[in-house]
């Protein structure tokens, strides 16, 4: 739900910060002029075409969730003009909202995870996350055959080079469990974070304080924080984004997997499910009583992890 904000700028203070705004425009363009076509690493240090104004309106910019329909599309295009400076790339920002009737589930079918990590690069590939410092969302665990310890599991296993799976190892991926109950909502103190209907948690990044108690509460290692500037090659950009996902971020602020929100409210799979060489993911509607992940969960013998914890997770685990 969008709460309406009537409060409205002065029309005098609003004309003063769009003359600044234009100065701040001038000197970016005696910038290039000065030494030709600007490079993506001189972009993203000088912020290309962005004005004084925009980076005004972004540090006062409202939450999401207080934001009327007009006022985010004011700010998607802002997005798109920042990141079209930064890069150099056409990058759409969307919003699509929740489909009705949908709530959004995961099953991991164990038997067929080979720790191959495609899953992993899939899901890099898509959220536009930093390559260098690398930042994934999934994490997958290697532990030995009829143990369920994952404080012990290997979480870095392999080199590079050595063959998956191992004898006598099998393979458990974590990610995001997209709570019904998420403790990270809970305690965030700035309510950064939430549950959406279709019952993906997301985070308004430009709202969050990078305080990191979202991490702390999480007991699935899910929440992944910028300590450095996202390093992300202009050739790598995915210009398909979502306000709620997969556009790029910033220092300082928390992320996470958000089921690949800007391709699920699309009708499309999440890139990890895409990814997955061996057919170990299920995604689907839980809602929807004809859906293969809800033939799943109607007919395997499926768990979660921590269920202990009353948080609810939207993420099976089984095996055939």
């Amino acid at each position: 739900m969008k709460f309406q904000n009537n409060n409205q700028p002065d029309p005098k203070r609003r004309a003063a910060l769009k003359a600044l705004g234009l100065g701040a425009a001038v000197g970016a363009g005696a910038l290039a002029s000065s030494g030709g076509t600007l490079t993506a690493e001189q972009r993203q240090k000088h912020h290309g075409e962005e004005t004084f104004e925009d980076h005004w309106h972004s540090f006062f910019q409202q939450h999401y969730q207080r934001m009327s329909e007009e006022e985010i599309e004011v700010v998607l295009e802002r997005l798109e003009r920042k990141y079209k400076a930064i890069y150099g790339v056409e990058v759409k920002v969307e919003n699509e909202q929740p489909l009705e009737g949908v709530v959004f589930g995961y099953a991991l079918n164990i038997s067929k995870c080979k720790g191959y990590r495609e899953c992993v690069k899939g899901c890099t590939t898509e959220n536009n996350q930093s390559k260098d410092p690398d930042l994934e969302y999934i994490r997958v665990l290697e532990l030995e055959k009829g143990t369920m310890n994952l404080e012990t599991a290997d979480h870095y296993y392999g080199d590079g080079e050595t063959k998956v799976p191992q004898p006598g190892k099998f393979y458990l991926p974590v990610q995001c469990h997209h709570c019904e109950n998420p403790p990270c909502v809970k305690a965030c103190p700035v309510k950064a974070t939430w549950k959406e209907p279709d019952g993906i948690v997301v985070v308004d990044y430009n709202w969050c304080i990078g305080c990191r108690m979202c991490a702390n509460a999480c007991p699935y290692w899910a929440r992944k924080f910028n300590w450095h500037e996202p390093k992300l090659p202009v050739e790598q950009v995915n210009p398909e984004t979502h306000y709620l996902g997969n556009r790029p971020r910033f220092q300082g602020v928390m992320e996470k997997c958000t089921f690949c929100i800007q391709r699920t409210r699309n009708g499309q799979m999440p890139a990890c499910q895409e990814a997955c060489p061996t057919g170990a993911r299920v995604f689907g509607n839980l809602l929807d009583p004809d859906s293969e992940i809800r033939y799943v969960l109607e007919n395997k013998n499926v768990f979660r992890l921590k269920e202990e914890l009353n948080t609810e997770p939207k993420f099976w685990y089984y095996s055939d």
